[in-house]
């Protein structure tokens, strides 16, 4: 059995545990991890159970901390956050809890930033390529139609 390709339940655990301490993961990304490592199902269990149980591993502070960052730095809109979430599988209740970190007044004023950025970024073109480009920019990080056509209605 070589050591590159096959890992000990342990050494498999503490590799684990370095990986959801670096970072936080949901629990897909860690299978994922355990997938890549060629860990057994039953090795898979007891792995996921014990960074559970050590507080490895939280699927609501996942859902939380994901939220933040990418609002933050990345400033998607929630549309997106939520899709992103989904895909991770993340349960509708942490997505709630994890949505509840983005203050209503912070949403405002991140979306008026970007509309703006973006509009003086294509001021120079005809009016309608103007609303496309708005539309298309604000739309893919996730930001509400409503929002956008609002916005879009006060200037045009």
């Amino acid at each position: 059995m070589s050591k590159s390709n096959s890992h000990t339940l342990e050494e498999a655990k503490k590799k684990l545990e370095h990986y959801c301490a670096y970072q936080e993961r949901c629990h897909q990304e860690v299978i994922s991890k355990l997938n890549s490592l060629g860990m057994i199902s039953g090795a898979k269990d007891v792995i996921v159970s014990h960074l559970i149980e050590h507080n490895y591993l939280n699927e609501t502070r996942f859902a939380q901390s994901f939220t933040r960052g990418k609002f933050r730095i990345k400033k998607w809109g929630r549309n997106r956050i939520l899709r992103e979430l989904k895909l991770r599988q993340i349960s509708d209740y942490n997505i709630k809890k994890g949505m509840k970190e983005i203050p209503d007044s912070d949403y405002e004023t991140t979306f008026y930033e970007l509309f703006e950025k973006r509009k003086k970024a294509v001021a120079h073109l005809p009016k309608n390529e103007q609303k496309k480009k708005i539309i298309s920019y604000l739309n893919y990080r996730g930001w509400e139609q409503h929002k956008i056509y609002s916005a879009l209605n006060e200037i045009f």
